[in-house]
């Protein structure tokens, strides 16, 4: 017994020595950019304060995860927290006075995290409340429509944030989680209760059982993220329904069938709504409107171009003649500004943080709701930074979802955030 505990106290002070390393480096990374920054004239003083306030949340965000999960996965955090930062520079440099709520964002985010991570309850709460969490989900996107704001203040920008007291919260960020988990916990249940024998002997979930609920609670929340004009969002839901789906049942008809809804769906939206067919035709040939509709992705472009393999440097670009450059089009300026290396870099984080959380869901083997559950997070996360990455680039339609962790927004630093706390806690469950 005696070797087998010293084992397990070796594995564990690696653990927690390779997160500290991994801060280490995102720090040094940080400061040093954060010094640049202030160097170009570009950098308000209290940019210092959100260098003092990422510092601090990294230094005891990891004591309590090493104190609280010390067999959690040992990558997640740090990667996040340089994520997080990196944005918060950009943000800095692109548009200071919403540096300062991005950061009371990101104190409030990890402090979601950690909450999520340190306390069980709260998967079992999110399993056994499924309906009750999905209606107050479903209500609070419902009440958009009667009580719903836009921070632009823009009257003909879609309204879907809830205004509480001097903050704006987005309840359709909310719902990421909250579909997630409602579609890892029925579809969980479904593929024990309706397995039935293929004709080579191999067992098989049975698809229409597990298609009627699910689709049509699908259904609603994308008809009502439609209806508030939040198309992108609409996508990346039904995005991973079809890929949970898939993966219960293992059927490739999903998949087919999928692919053929987007296509029908994609053309009639092209002729109903304006804002889906602006997209597609800016898509396809922006250039003749270069001056007017499509000013941002054609900037966008530039910005790309402007930026080649190592970047122009940080405050040394022209990003700001993107509109929106530190929400929607952040990409776009670090494309500038960190060029092809930069890109590689962030999307190689991504890649990072979708292979691990794939891993932690794979390795919970014997609970199929925990297994779905960080699988379907990993390519909410996934989906959704490929979706705005390849809109600023031109590779697909845009969709206006943010780049998680990088962009403005607290709503999505939120809950990209308590997602992040609930990989780590299914980490530490795995085996």
């Amino acid at each position: 017994m005696k070797p087998q505990s010293n084992r397990r106290e070796n594995s564990l002070f690696s653990r927690s020595r390779q997160q500290w390393l991994l801060l280490a480096l995102a720090g040094a990374f940080i400061a040093t950019n954060s010094l640049a920054l202030a160097l170009s004239g570009s950098a308000a003083q209290s940019d210092w304060s959100g260098l003092a306030l990422w510092i601090s949340c990294a230094l005891v965000g990891g004591k309590i995860l090493d104190h609280y999960l010390p067999d959690r996965d040992p990558i997640l955090f740090p990667v996040v927290m340089f994520l997080s930062g990196w944005g918060l520079l950009t943000i800095a440099r692109l548009a200071p006075p919403f540096a300062n709520r991005q950061e009371v964002w990101l104190l409030v985010s990890i402090g979601a995290m950690l909450l999520v991570a340190v306390f069980p309850q709260a998967l079992r709460w999110m399993r056994k409340y499924r309906y009750v969490i999905l209606a107050v989900a479903l209500a609070l996107m419902l009440a958009t429509i009667a009580f719903g704001s836009n921070p632009s203040g823009f009257a003909f920008a879609p309204r879907l944030w809830l205004r509480l007291g001097g903050f704006y919260f987005q309840p359709s960020e909310m719902m990421k989680v909250v579909l997630v988990a409602f579609l890892a916990s029925y579809l969980g249940e479904g593929a024990t209760a309706y397995r039935i024998a293929d004709k080579d002997g191999s067992a098989k979930a049975h698809l229409p059982r597990l298609l009627g609920p699910t689709a049509l609670i699908s259904a609603l929340s994308i008809v009502m993220l439609i209806w508030q004009r939040d198309l992108g969002a609409a996508m990346l839901f039904f995005a991973v329904f079809l890929l949970m789906l898939y993966l219960t049942s293992g059927d490739w008809r999903v998949i087919a069938g999928g692919a053929a809804m987007v296509i029908v769906a994609g053309f009639v939206a092209y002729h109903l709504f304006d804002v889906v067919r602006l997209r597609v035709d800016i898509w396809l040939n922006p250039w003749p409107e270069a001056d007017s509709r499509a000013y941002q992705i054609v900037q966008s472009l530039m910005a790309f171009s402007s930026g080649g393999v190592f970047g122009t440097g940080l405050g040394q670009g022209s990003p700001l003649y993107v509109p929106v450059v530190h929400s929607d089009f952040i990409f776009a300026a670090l494309a500038e500004e960190w060029g092809l290396l930069g890109v590689i870099g962030a999307i190689g984080c991504f890649a990072v943080l979708t292979l691990r959380g794939l891993s932690i869901g794979l390795r919970h083997s014997t609970s199929a709701f925990r297994r779905l559950f960080a699988i379907g997070l990993s390519t909410m996360l996934a989906v959704q930074a490929l979706m705005i990455m390849g809109g600023v680039l031109k590779l697909i339609p845009l969709t206006g979802v943010t780049l998680p962790f990088f962009s403005y927004g607290g709503s999505s630093l939120l809950v990209s955030f308590v997602m992040i706390g609930i990989l780590i806690r299914l980490s530490s469950e795995a085996r």
